[in-house]
């Protein structure tokens, strides 16, 4: 397994160069970024130097698509999959994800029905570059009431909804925050196969009722309470090998540790963890 890193958590880290850079320097071996972006400031050459000097990989990047809005919105977004498609293709990532709020304001059946349709046809369009689409369910008790109607915030019905999509290329971004405070254990994790994992996220929860849990109250891993050992350990029993990211949300009035501090924490908390597996 690849240690990634998200810009989540680590404050004013500076551009792609000095993020790659950094990442590596830190001993990590994966980043999530625009690579389209890298490649429009360093093009194709240059940027394939610059993720090979410092040994790094591109984790994924997010799906650009609004799936979730208007027609037109979605409509709008659909070019600029391609592009961002072309282009991890040619930087060797393989991965994009989006995330599935536990909860709608809009009616769940005909917004399940959209939504499948909407993201097969990016899931067609991911899969022309060889890329597969992550699924990432949200946890929190907060967030499932935070609109009208209950919708997916479990693993379970995330796998079920990517069987609805139907497109071989679909599977789950599985987020150590959201397996906690879903409840789950490492048991639910060794029914998975590698081939169900798009891409991972870690994070860590801290020492409260898991009902009370926030989603954008985050700790660095190792700093918390989630059994990230017996998480990575499943990982590594199914046969994972890709990224696992650090992603580190936090409130927006929460003071931010500097660069470096951030990532000292980020780097302690990876040994941690993974020294137990």
């Amino acid at each position: 397994m690849l240690k990634g890193l998200t810009r989540a958590g680590l404050g004013a880290i500076g551009d792609d160069k000095a993020f790659i850079e950094l990442a590596a320097q830190y001993g990590f071996q994966s980043v999530d970024l625009d690579p389209v972006s890298l490649i429009q400031t360093y093009g194709v050459d240059g940027a394939k130097d610059l993720l090979a000097a410092n040994n790094i990989s591109i984790g994924s990047f997010g799906l650009p698509v609004e799936w979730r809005g208007s027609d037109e919105a979605f409509r709008d977004g659909l070019p600029q999959l391609e592009e961002l498609a072309k282009a991890a293709s040619v930087l060797g990532c393989t991965a994009c994800c989006t995330y599935i709020l536990p909860a709608t304001d809009l009616s769940p059946g005909t917004f399940t029905i959209k939504a499948v349709l909407r993201l097969r046809e990016c899931a067609n369009v991911l899969n022309t570059y060889g890329i597969k689409l992550g699924l990432e369910f949200v946890g929190p008790h907060h967030l499932r009431t935070a609109w009208k109607y209950p919708f997916i915030y479990s693993m379970e019905d995330t796998l079920a909804f990517a069987d609805a999509i139907g497109t071989p290329n679909v599977g789950l971004l599985l987020d150590a925050y959201h397996w906690y405070t879903n409840g789950l254990t490492t048991e639910d994790l060794d029914q998975l196969t590698p081939e169900q994992i798009v891409h991972v996220h870690i994070n860590d929860a801290k020492d409260i009722p898991v009902e009370d849990v926030l989603d954008n109250d985050r700790l660095y891993p190792g700093e918390g309470v989630i059994d990230l050992a017996g998480f990575l350990t499943s990982l590594k029993r199914i046969g994972y090998t890709g990224a696992v990211t650090q992603e580190i949300l936090t409130p927006g009035d929460s003071v931010t540790p500097s660069v470096e501090e951030a990532l000292q924490r980020s780097k302690a908390g990876y040994d941690k963890v993974f020294a137990n597996i």
